[in-house]
């Protein structure tokens, strides 16, 4: 089975473009320059130079000795949580601030749930001297506040999304309403594998670095290019498409996404889309999402800001619906163990979206033999007040 996009910009039955006319130029236009401009030698020399000199790339495969003792394996981690801004989100607006500017666009806007994609963004448009909108969620703006500072600093500008549930859902109808408001100077940088094609195919490409540095890591560190299993957390999903990227064809090696429980599935306070989603439309992309027997879509709920979305990424819904991927869950409880265990276990703190892809080490059985590579996507100092309060010492 196929797991790229094909040419309508469908995963097998997820994806597409469903838009309104009034996006219909602006998402056009994108899906006719994107190919051809990042695929230039130029675009990749300056791409891959920024990776490098600026955001800090490759960033490395760590063995993390302690925890793999604990559980008689081998765990290495990827440590995106070094990358500038703290996150694997840089990768992917390194890579669209470039296409915006090939395409003269001179506004930029992003939503944002964690507040990492929105760091990035203000970043990558304050090195580019590009004016910077950033929607985010009103109930995100307060629990990531650390994160909305930065984006400021950075010199974007932040607006708040008041309506439904005041988080990323909402951040990016406001910033799709932007879209339509401003479409010939204005681009706008989506921050996972979502929205309508070409998105989802071009974030993962961007992303995809990460699994590309991971095949000669491995060689160096265990004699082969490839795991036995890569373990990433799954909202939308982009940390996840990119560890997944390089290995989705190789049958030797099991995709394991982990999504946000909640307070339990059976609870109406949860994200775990794939476990209570059925198919539907949300931002312009059929997928799996969270929707009653009207097709309205219902709210999310994690711990998690970067996971609190009510639907999936394409490619992570096909992955699920094919079974070439492994989809488990990781309650609240669950994720803030997990990472209290890594910091002490490692001195690392990981930001609370990693934290769930770590939660899986105490659901699966491991032979001693196995490597196992955790996508660890960020770290926690965004997350800290939520540590703080939920520490028990």
């Amino acid at each position: 089975m196929n797991y790229e996009v094909n040419e309508q910009g469908f995963y097998g039955d997820f994806g597409g473009a469903f838009i309104p006319e009034m996006l219909y130029h602006n998402v056009n236009e994108l899906k006719e320059n994107y190919l051809q401009i990042i695929e230039s030698n130029d675009f990749q020399d300056e791409f891959k130079d920024l990776l490098k000199e600026y955001v800090g790339r490759p960033t490395p495969l760590y063995f993390a000795k302690r925890l793999s003792e604990k559980y008689n394996t081998n765990v290495f981690l990827k440590r995106e949580d070094l990358n500038h801004t703290g996150a694997h989100k840089i990768n992917n607006t390194i890579g669209q601030i470039l296409l915006a500017k090939r395409m003269n666009k001179k506004r930029i806007i992003a939503e944002t749930g964690a507040g990492q994609h929105g760091v990035a963004t203000a970043t990558v448009c304050a090195l580019m001297n590009l004016e910077c909108i950033i929607y985010m969620g009103e109930v995100d703006i307060k629990r990531q506040a650390p994160n909305v500072a930065r984006m400021k600093m950075l010199g974007a500008e932040v607006r708040p999304a008041t309506s439904g549930s005041k988080t990323l859902k909402d951040a990016t109808n406001e910033a799709i309403r932007d879209w339509i408001a401003n479409p010939e100077d204005t681009y706008y940088l989506i921050g996972s594998v979502v929205g309508p094609h070409p998105y989802p195919d071009m974030v993962a490409r961007f992303q995809s670095i990460i699994s590309e540095e991971m095949k000669s890591q491995l060689i160096e560190k265990t004699g082969r290019d490839y795991p036995d299993r890569i373990i990433a957390c799954v909202g939308g999903g982009s940390n996840a498409a990119g560890a997944f990227y390089h290995y989705s064809n190789n049958d030797k090696v099991e995709l394991i996404a982990v999504e946000a429980d909640g307070l339990g599935i059976t609870t109406n306070k949860t994200a775990a889309t794939t476990q209570v989603g059925t198919e539907g439309i949300i931002h312009g992309s059929k997928t799996l999402l969270m929707q009653n027997s009207e097709g309205q879509i219902t709210e999310p709920h994690s711990i998690s800001a970067g996971l609190d979305y009510p639907g999936v990424g394409p490619l992570h819904a096909h992955l699920f619906k094919s079974g070439r991927g492994t989809f488990i869950g990781a309650t609240d409880k669950e994720a803030l163990t997990a990472a209290y265990q890594l910091t002490r276990l490692e001195g690392i703190i990981p930001a609370l979206e990693s934290s769930h892809a770590l939660a899986a080490l105490d659901k699966i059985e491991f032979k001693p033999s196995e490597n196992i590579v955790i996508n660890l996507s960020g770290r926690g100092d965004k997350d800290m007040e939520t540590y703080i309060r939920e520490m028990s010492y």
